[in-house]
């Protein structure tokens, strides 16, 4: 393989394709309701084990699905910006979080004062207190 061919393999495994994205408000009532809450600095993070119940054509559902909130009351006139960058640093760190999961990442005004590499950082610190990597087969 080329280096261009690697890229584009490497790209297409981190998509962020639809049926990833939580959408519907009850999702998200779920997730608030039986999910932890984690404080990330510029954002904050909420996680939830999913039952892993089969789709109604019978195709077991276990991917991980991401929300995205940012209000003009919180962020500001900024907010697609904020939505953007945290869809961005999930959707290259994604591999850090379990499958089965459904995530909420709620953007907070210190969120567009800080560089992208610090959100980064701090989501893949949480993923990493979460989610540890074990080393014992």
């Amino acid at each position: 393989l080329t280096v261009t061919g690697v890229l584009l393999n490497c790209r297409h495994t981190m998509r962020f394709r639809a049926e990833s994205h939580l959408r519907r408000p009850v999702d998200f009532a779920e997730v608030r309701t039986h999910g932890r809450r984690y404080h990330c600095g510029g954002f904050v993070f909420w996680i939830m084990k999913r039952a892993t119940e089969p789709l109604p054509d019978g195709v077991p559902d276990s991917g991980t699905r991401a929300g995205f909130v940012a209000s003009r009351s919180a962020i500001g006139n900024a907010v697609q910006r904020a939505k953007r960058r945290l869809r961005e640093v999930f959707r290259l760190n994604q591999n850090l979080v379990p499958k089965g999961m459904d995530l909420i990442f709620i953007g907070r005004r210190s969120l567009n004062g800080l560089e992208y590499a610090q959100i980064e950082r701090d989501f893949r610190k949480i993923c990493a207190q979460l989610f540890p990597v074990s080393t014992t087969k």
